[in-house]
């Protein structure tokens, strides 16, 4: 038996889910990409190390690109639930817009969104690919000031981590939280992410557009609210740090 084989039976996923288990030095994004025209909806690519929690997964959604991304927040919300599942109490799991996952503060990791690159905004796209790197190692050997700003679990308190319990819860509130979009509408969706989402000011009024777009009303504003693109955030890619292939440490 391979070792790819070996390492399948590792991860609890529910029916409904296809495991694709890649080595250490695989990219669970860039080859849920490569795979999502073929693979198909449910399969979850899981690259197996000791210091990130990597994972992708692929989506078939049955709307136009330009909605199809807010597919987007169902992740993010997935992710925050299954790290709150196992995390110490009274700990803080938020977001930095629109892709950035933070633990009382500090940088832990962050999401991507992948589609076919010949799609237009309004075709529907053949899949989706959500994709995570959350910090899982102990970061004592790196400098104080160098991961000023990051945290990874296991200097946060998930001494006895678990990365499969992880990437298994995740798949189960994944399917909850499409369930709740299909009952209750997106707006469930924006509201779970907009909770974890820190607020510039006090009183400011906020909701996700039909495109993935964030807007902004100030305290007693009347006129237009100001938008912040999920499209271009997504382009960006704050958190990611593609020397080191993870989380920025600063």
């Amino acid at each position: 038996m391979s070792r790819l084989a070996e390492l399948e039976p590792a991860l609890d996923l529910p029916p409904g889910y296809t495991l694709v288990a890649l080595r250490e030095l695989g990219d669970a994004f860039a080859h849920g990409c490569d795979i999502a025209a073929q693979a198909g909806a449910g399969t979850l690519v899981w690259v197996r190390r000791y210091d990130l929690v990597e994972f992708s997964v692929i989506l078939e959604p049955d709307e136009a690109l330009v909605s199809a991304r807010r597919a987007f927040f169902a992740g993010m919300n997935a992710v925050a639930d299954a790290i709150a599942a196992h995390c110490p109490p009274e700990r803080e799991v938020s977001f930095g817009w629109p892709d950035a996952i933070r633990f009382d503060g500090g940088l832990l990791g962050g999401a991507r969104l992948g589609w076919p690159a010949n799609c237009g905004e309004a075709d529907i796209p053949e899949w989706l690919v959500f994709a995570v790197i959350l910090r899982a190692a102990d970061m004592a050997h790196i400098e104080e000031v160098q991961a000023a700003s990051g945290v990874s679990l296991l200097s946060e308190g998930f001494e006895m981590i678990d990365t499969e319990a992880i990437i298994g819860s995740f798949a189960r509130h994944l399917m909850t939280g499409f369930d709740r979009w299909n009952e209750h509408g997106f707006e469930a969706i924006a509201r779970d992410y907009l909770e974890r989402l820190p607020k510039r000011k006090a009183g400011e009024r906020r909701a996700i557009d039909l495109n993935g777009e964030l807007l902004v009303k100030p305290p007693g504003g009347s006129g237009p609210p100001e938008r912040t693109s999920l499209l271009d955030a997504l382009a960006h890619v704050s958190w990611y740090d593609p020397q080191a292939r993870g989380p920025k440490l600063g």
